[in-house]
């Protein structure tokens, strides 16, 4: 079964994430099928804290794959987050 999991990178104490499309049995920072995203919760200045292909996680999820509950959470303030930043600039 495919998973979507994050896949943790970066140095001791500043952690990076890449948002993955791995196979369940993979280790957490082994194998993967496709990167999907970024994930970096210690974003300063003008670096993103999150960046995401939507398309092809709701092309995963479609093709039978679950999200962690953390990405799923992901996700979900993501979307939020940039239907919020269409409808600003609509205004």
């Amino acid at each position: 079964m495919v998973v979507i999991r994050l896949s943790r990178g970066g140095a001791k104490k500043s952690p990076f994430y890449k948002v993955v499309a791995a196979d369940k049995r993979s280790p957490r920072d082994g194998r993967f099928i496709e990167i999907i995203g970024t994930y970096n919760p210690v974003a300063r200045g003008q670096e993103k804290e999150l960046n995401l292909k939507l398309d092809r996680i709701k092309y995963w999820v479609s093709n039978g794959a679950q999200c962690s509950d953390t990405v799923a959470r992901l996700v979900k303030n993501y979307e939020k987050t940039a239907a919020q930043t269409t409808e600003t600039a609509e205004a």
